[in-house]
C-alpha cells in the first residue's frame, strides 16, 4: 500500500508539473489537520513522511512537568527520559502519537488539505513560469467566449487559463471555442484565485515577435527593428535598418514575392503592413514613413517643444499621403515621433514658404532646361550654360529668369515654344519648358506657353490655322494635303476611304462616289445630310481635323 502511495504521488507530480518535495509537504500538512480534528487538540503537531517508503508519523510536542495536568500537551519527567534521556523538567519532547484510524471527517479533512496545497502549489508554478515569458508570443486554444462582456478565456499550453479581454481583440476577428491563437503575453500578476495571466493581440509587441519569428535576418540580428506603429486589423508600419553592410532590410523583411510578409498578414487577420527603411535623417526618415506618398520636401522645426515636420507632396499625391481618415499620416507620426504637417505644392506655395518655393523652383528649373537642350542641338551651349554640372545652386531666382529671357530668344525656331506670353509690360517672361514652374516670391512670373483649343474656322481661315499648326503633325508638309490621310472616320457621313488622292479641299468629297458607305449613312441623300461635326481621325488629329459640307 505504501508503494501504491509512492506511485500515486509521483503521477500527481508528473501530471502537474510540480516537484515530489511539494507533494510530501502537503501530505504532511494534511496530517497534522486531521490529527488535531481527530483528537480536538490545539498542541503542536508534526508530520512526516519517508519519501523512500511512504511511512508517515505523527509527532506531538509535550511538556516535560513534575506533576501531569494535561495529558495531550504536559508529559512527566520519568515518560519524557524514556523518550529523550537529556529531557528536565520544562523542556519540550516529541511524542509519536500516530493514529491507526483518523475516521471519515479527519480523513476527508485531509483530503481537503492536500487538494488545496496542490492547488496552490500549481498556481505558484505558473506564476513563476509565465512571469519569465511577459513580452513573447504564448499558444493559446479557446476555451470559452463570454459573449455579453466580450471577454475571451483562453487555456496555454493546455494548463494555465489566460484571458484576452475586448479591449486587446481585433476588431475584425471573430472568436470561438477550441480556435486556436496566437497571442502576446502583456503582464502576469498573483490574484486571490489565482494567477491572472492577460494576452494581447492588438499589442504591437505581437507583430515585433511574429517578424523575429519569420525573419531570420531579425532574430540573428542581422536587420532591426527601430520603431512600430499599428493600427490592430487594418494598417501597420515598421521601421527597420540593416546593422550589417549588404543587407536590403526591406527586402530581408517581404521576403520572395512576399512570402515572409504575408504569413504574418495571414496571422494578423489581414492586417496590412508596411515596411520601411530606417534612416538616421528625420527628414529621410518621414518621407520614408509616408510611402507609398512621393514627398517633394519636408521642412523640420526640430525645437523640443514644437518638433514637427511640414511635409510637401505634389498636388496628385495629397490624399495618398493623408491616407483615408488620416491614418497614413497618423501612423506615420507615431513611427517616426514627429507631428507631420501634410501640404500640398500648391498649398505650401500659397502660404508663402519661401525655402520650399526656391528649393522647388531650382530644381523645376533644372528640369526645364533639361528638355530644352534635349529638342535641339543649337541650343546646348545656352541649356548648359543654365544647368551648369548639374550641382550649381542659383542664388537668386532672378538669375534664373535672366537665364530663360536669353535662352528665349534661341528658341524661335521650335514650335513647342513659339507663344510665349508677353509680360505685362511687353517684354517675353521667362519660357520654362513645364508648365508647372512656381514662381519665386522676388521673381518675375514665369507662364507656360497654352495651346489654344481649335475648332474648325471654315475655309477661310485654313490658311492661318495652317500656318499654325502645320508642324504640330507628323508627316504633312501642306495643308492641302491633309485629305491624303487613309482611313479617315467621318461623322455618319463617308465611310473610310484608303490612299485618296488629289483632294484639294472638302467640297471635293461631294463629288467622289460613294462606293463604301456604311450603316445608315449610305442611304441618305446628299441633300439630307447633317453638317458634320468636327471629329478625330484615326491618329489622334485634334478637333480642327474635321470635314463639313460648307
Amino acid at each position: 500500500m505504501k508503494n501504491e502511495m509512492i506511485m500515486a504521488i509521483n503521477s500527481i507530480c508528473v501530471e502537474r508539473e510540480l516537484e515530489p518535495q511539494v507533494v510530501f509537504e502537503a501530505i504532511e500538512a494534511a496530517l497534522v489537520s486531521a490529527h488535531r480534528r481527530r483528537y480536538n487538540t490545539t498542541a503542536n503537531v508534526t508530520a512526516r513522511v519517508d519519501p523512500k517508503t511512504g511511512a508517515m508519523t505523527i509527532y506531538v510536542e509535550q511538556e516535560v512537568v513534575a506533576n501531569v495536568e494535561d495529558d495531550q500537551s504536559q508529559i512527566s519527567l520519568l515518560d519524557a527520559r524514556a523518550i529523550d534521556t537529556t529531557a528536565d523538567i520544562g523542556g519540550v519532547v516529541l511524542v509519536e502519537s500516530t493514529p491507526t484510524d483518523f475516521g471519515r471527517i479527519a480523513a476527508q479533512t485531509a483530503k481537503q488539505v492536500i487538494l488545496q496545497r496542490i492547488r496552490e502549489a500549481e498556481r505558484d508554478a505558473i506564476l513563476q513560469r509565465y512571469q519569465g515569458r511577459v513580452g513573447e508570443i504564448v499558444h493559446c486554444t479557446i476555451r470559452s467566449v463570454d459573449y455579453g462582456s466580450g471577454t475571451v478565456t483562453c487555456t496555454i499550453d493546455g494548463k494555465a487559463e489566460a484571458t484576452l479581454l475586448k479591449e486587446d481583440q481585433i476588431a475584425t476577428e471573430r472568436y470561438r471555442a477550441n480556435n486556436k491563437l496566437r497571442c502576446y503575453l502583456v503582464e502576469v500578476d498573483k490574484g486571490s484565485r489565482g494567477p491572472v495571466i492577460r494576452l494581447s493581440r492588438t499589442h504591437r509587441g505581437l507583430l515585433r515577435r511574429l517578424l523575429e519569428q519569420e525573419v531570420p535576418e531579425i532574430y540573428n540580428g542581422a536587420v532591426e527593428i527601430k520603431s512600430i506603429a499599428r493600427e490592430p486589423g487594418q494598417r501597420s508600419k515598421v521601421a527597420v535598418a540593416a546593422m550589417q553592410p549588404g543587407v536590403d532590410p526591406v527586402g530581408s523583411c517581404v521576403g520572395m514575392r512576399g512570402v515572409r510578409i504575408q504569413a504574418i498578414v495571414n496571422e494578423l487577420n489581414n492586417e496590412k503592413i508596411d515596411v520601411v527603411e530606417w534612416n538616421p535623417d528625420p527628414g529621410q526618415f518621414i518621407a520614408n514613413a509616408l510611402s507609398p506618398a512621393k514627398v517633394t520636401d519636408v521642412i523640420l522645426d526640430d525645437t523640443i517643444e514644437n518638433r514637427t515636420a511640414i511635409v510637401v507632396v505634389p498636388d496628385r499625391q495629397l490624399s495618398l499621403a493623408i491616407g483615408k481618415e488620416g491614418q497614413n499620416a497618423r501612423l506615420s507620426a507615431r513611427l517616426t515621433g514627429w507631428r507631420i504637417d501634410i501640404k500640398s505644392e500648391t498649398e505650401a506655395e500659397s502660404e508663402g514658404l519661401e525655402e520650399f518655393a526656391m528649393e522647388l523652383n531650382k530644381k523645376r528649373t533644372r528640369l526645364a532646361m533639361a528638355r530644352a537642350r534635349a529638342e535641339s542641338e543649337d541650343i546646348l551651349a545656352v541649356a548648359e550654360q543654365l544647368l551648369g554640372d548639374g550641382e550649381e545652386d542659383f542664388a537668386e531666382y532672378d538669375e534664373v529668369a535672366e537665364y530663360e529671357e536669353e535662352a528665349a530668344e534661341e528658341f524661335d525656331e521650335y514650335a513647342a515654344i513659339e507663344d510665349y506670353i508677353e509680360g505685362a509690360e511687353g517684354e517675353p517672361a521667362a519660357a520654362p519648358a513645364s508648365p508647372d514652374i512656381v514662381a519665386a516670391p522676388d521673381a518675375e512670373a514665369v507662364v507656360a506657353p497654352v495651346m489654344p483649343e481649335v475648332t474648325w474656322p471654315g475655309e477661310a481661315a485654313v490658311p492661318a490655322v495652317q500656318a499654325e499648326f502645320v508642324d504640330e503633325y507628323e508627316g504633312i508638309e501642306e495643308y492641302d494635303e491633309y485629305a491624303a490621310y487613309e482611313d479617315y472616320d467621318f461623322y455618319d457621313e463617308y465611310a473610310a476611304y484608303d490612299d485618296v488622292e488629289g483632294l484639294d479641299d472638302d467640297s471635293v468629297l461631294d463629288d467622289k462616289p460613294i462606293s463604301s458607305q456604311k450603316g445608315k449613312s449610305a442611304k441618305k441623300g446628299a441633300k439630307d445630310k447633317p453638317k458634320a461635326r468636327p471629329g478625330r481621325g484615326k491618329r489622334g488629329q485634334s478637333d480642327w481635323f474635321g470635314y463639313g459640307d460648307d
